[in-house]
């Protein structure tokens, strides 16, 4: 079968999702590309995916109509979901406390801030449970919370004299096998912010991903279409 236009651009979008994971390097990256805007059938295309799951689901067939299921985050979030909590709660008086990187989140966790601050980082964490309650409560302090944009978090507070809610936000769409986060509590007198981000790392993989791709799209256009294509999908990508 023929490999069509629509069908090309869906496995480049895999690949960049793959390679925003760290499942590629930028070599192979960039081979895979190439090989994919050359493509001609659908038999060029299937090998450059076999090894690639979407995240939180299988690779949708080249030929169906639907689009593949794609998701941004660097996490397989059902490898993080489970094992016993490494922190169930922070604590800062005249202070602060800082949970992040590699840690696993208890079921319930409650964070605590007066005259300080805290900071809560999901970005890279594992989660005990699939649902998990996160209690910020502040006295005159303040707490933040950065989740990456895929992960399912609901932002439930009070502000008194203060202000809880979500800030700053990257696009993603919600991961479907994401853990789901709900932060309740209250602020007095200060602050609990929620922001969606992604890590440096994520955020320069994804931007060599899409440097490569315009290097592959580039060198495509300058070749030109194949004179042995059936001319189905064959204007310039």
């Amino acid at each position: 079968m023929r490999a069509s236009d629509a069908e090309r651009e869906r496995i480049a979008e895999l690949l960049r999702e793959a390679v925003a994971e760290g499942r590629l390097d930028m070599d192979e990256f960039d081979q895979r590309l190439e090989t994919a805007y050359k493509a001609r059938t659908h038999g060029e295309l299937e090998p450059l995916v076999q090894d690639l799951p979407a995240p939180g689901s299988a690779v949708a067939p080249v030929g169906s109509s639907a689009p593949a299921s794609l998701g941004g985050s660097a996490a397989d979030w059902p490898a993080r979901i489970g094992g016993p909590a490494t922190s169930t709660g922070g604590f800062a008086l005249w202070g602060g406390f800082n949970r992040k990187g590699r840690w696993t989140v208890a079921r319930k966790f409650t964070a605590f801030a007066m005259w300080g601050g805290g900071e809560i980082d999901l970005r890279d964490a594992h989660f005990e449970d699939r649902e998990t309650v996160i209690r910020c409560f502040t006295i005159m302090g303040g707490i933040h919370v950065t989740a990456p944009p895929e992960l399912n978090v609901e932002v439930r507070g009070i502000g008194i004299m203060g202000g809880f809610g979500e800030g700053s936000s990257e696009d993603g769409e919600i991961a479907p096998d994401s853990p789901r986060v709900r932060i309740t509590g209250f602020a007095l007198m200060g602050g609990v912010g929620v922001e969606r981000k992604r890590t440096k790392a994520e955020r320069r993989r994804l931007k060599e991903a899409k440097e490569a791709e315009l290097e592959a799209r580039r060198r495509h256009e300058l070749e030109g279409p194949d004179d042995g294509g059936s001319g189905e999908g064959r204007k310039k990508l």
